[in-house]
């Protein structure tokens, strides 16, 4: 999944791509799925008017399935509001960071039969530094996420993936646990987003977002062999290479 930020302030890019392009490259980068989103969720972001990210949004869906009719298209959003313009405009996959808190969500995922991916979030992008207290986090987080899944299926959502959160309401210490802990988790469908965060800043020189392509690709490496279905990532060419080369070194033939 490559990650296309339909935004100005991205803690990745800062809106330095035009959206619809940057999709382009990296489908041509090999890209099995597309998430373009309107919203910065970094953590102390403000709310965006709902207005204001689907009009960021829908158009550089509309124009992704004009270009690329056979590639998967999924929506980074918390509003259903905004998912069903996206969907009316081509997209297929809804991923939801705060795994279907708009009551609406879920009915209209099954109602289109749109997959999901749900994420787990405490509180908002503005508030969830405070809410990192756990007794366990892994044990909280994935019971958490689990919840959720059932709530999704009994609504009628038949495609999911469950994504730990990782740097949301997250320490970085707590990041790299849940990312120990996904070889236990092999019987669940698994998204992870861990491509540029913080809690990679603490591991080299990789202070800025740029610099962590290494502790990226580290990451990535790490989520294939503990089988993770989907990566969400910034770098497409490079990881895709990354787990190329990883793959042949253990004796499989693409």
């Amino acid at each position: 999944m490559g990650i296309v930020n339909a935004t100005p302030d991205s803690f990745a890019d800062g809106g330095r791509y035009r959206p619809l392009d940057q999709a382009l490259r990296l489908c041509d980068e090999g890209a099995d799925m597309i998430d373009i989103g309107g919203e910065s969720t970094r953590p102390g972001a403000a709310e965006v008017a709902v207005d204001e990210e689907f009009a960021r949004v829908v158009p550089v869906v509309a124009g992704l399935r004009a270009a690329r009719p056979s590639v998967t298209i999924s929506v980074d959003t918390r509003r259903a509001r905004v998912a069903a313009l996206a969907i009316d405009a081509g997209a297929s996959v809804i991923n939801d960071v705060s795994a279907g808190a708009d009551p609406a969500m879920f009915p209209l995922c099954a109602d289109r039969a749109c997959a999901m991916v749900l994420m787990h979030m405490r509180g908002t992008p503005a508030t969830m530094r405070s809410l990192v207290d756990y007794d366990d986090v892994c044990v909280d987080v994935w019971r958490a996420l689990q919840a959720r899944a059932e709530a999704a299926r009994a609504a009628g959502v038949k495609t999911l993936w469950l994504d730990p959160g990782i740097g949301f309401a997250k320490t970085a210490s707590q990041s790299l646990a849940l990312l120990r802990d996904l070889p236990s988790r092999r019987d669940l469908p698994v998204l992870v987003g861990a491509s540029r965060k913080s809690f990679l800043a603490g591991h080299g020189p990789q202070a800025t977002p740029e610099e962590r392509l290494p502790g990226s690709l580290a990451v990535a490496l790490w989520c294939r062999d503990a089988g993770v279905d989907v990566l969400r990532v910034h770098d497409v060419a490079a990881t895709r290479g990354a787990l190329a080369t990883w793959g042949a070194l253990q004796g499989e033939t693409s």
